[in-house]
């Protein structure tokens, strides 16, 4: 309870992926909202129990649903063209280790990015959605590229 409090607390904005009915996710968005935050949801299938919890967010919190990288750009209020850099300097060595085992040309998976940086998979899907937030990277069908103006 704390922790989702916490995580409320120093979010610009709290979006939920896939949560079921009753998700820890559910409460750190419920403490998001009590403090004004920005919602957002992403939900999968009517269908599926674990989008249970993102379909509620959307009745009852007025959450936002998110469709895009674009949408969560719109949540937090950045203006079209207001990306982040990423900058040498302010990069994590999670980050570094993520951006090193992708290409510019070829689509890599999830599974082939986890294997070539040493992370986890958790950690680089992480990783993975703040970079597509920056514009560092882009997903296609076939899994994930570096965006060329991110190689530097």
């Amino acid at each position: 309870m704390q922790r989702n409090r916490l995580i409320a607390a120093i979010a610009d904005a709290t979006v939920v992926v896939e949560a079921g009915w009753r998700s820890g996710s559910l409460n750190t968005a419920a403490h998001a909202a009590a403090l004004g935050r920005p919602l957002g949801a992403v939900p999968g299938p009517i269908t599926s129990t674990a989008s249970a919890g993102c379909h509620r967010l959307l009745r009852e919190y007025d959450a936002r649903c998110i469709t895009s990288a674009a949408d969560v750009r719109e949540l937090l209020g950045w203006e079209d063209g207001a990306l982040l850099s990423i900058e040498e300097d302010r990069r994590t060595d999670r980050t570094t280790r993520v951006l090193d085992a992708l290409s510019v040309r070829t689509e890599r998976d999830l599974v082939h990015i986890a294997r070539s940086s040493g992370l986890a998979p958790a950690d680089v899907e992480a990783e993975l959605g703040i970079l597509a937030l920056t514009g560092g990277v882009e997903r296609g069908p076939r899994g994930w590229r570096r965006v060329a103006s991110a190689t530097r």
